[in-house]
């Protein structure tokens, strides 16, 4: 029995972290157990997580299972985009990278290759919020 060709890759985004899996398939896409239309609450967040494999001209060629955590849609689709784009590379690894239509300058030429870093500023003392002030009063 042939063993079936997986490929695993994490992506982060503020506080989500998604692991995903990758095989060959059909399209389909899910996440924590429920397919994706029925876990995202906004059609454009598919949209935005389906990047990588529209881009790369792979939309109905792997099936994705995900696993994510912590944060809210907006950084959980930041996540799972990361983690298919990572994915993809890790598929795409053993080709030619000079070629113009290798998956890294394609997924890299858009920016799905790279984690946005950008968190949540921590709280200061004295402060309301991380700069947030209290009201002034002058009387």
């Amino acid at each position: 029995m042939a063993k079936k060709q997986v490929w695993i890759a994490t992506g982060r985004r503020k506080r989500s972290v998604a692991q995903v899996r990758m095989t060959a398939g059909t399209g389909k896409i899910t996440v924590n157990g429920k397919d994706v239309n029925e876990y995202m609450p906004f059609a454009v967040l598919v949209m935005d997580l389906k990047q990588p494999l529209e881009a790369t001209g792979n939309a109905d060629k792997f099936d994705i299972d995900v696993n994510v955590k912590g944060g809210g849609f907006s950084g959980q689709t930041g996540a799972i985009r990361l983690g298919i784009a990572r994915a993809l590379l890790s598929f795409d690894a053993d080709s030619d990278q000079t070629r113009e239509d290798s998956y890294r300058k394609v997924l890299k030429t858009r920016g799905l290759v790279t984690r946005d870093s950008r968190i949540k500023e921590r709280k200061k003392p004295g402060l309301k919020k991380a700069r947030r002030a209290p009201q002034f009063s002058k009387r």
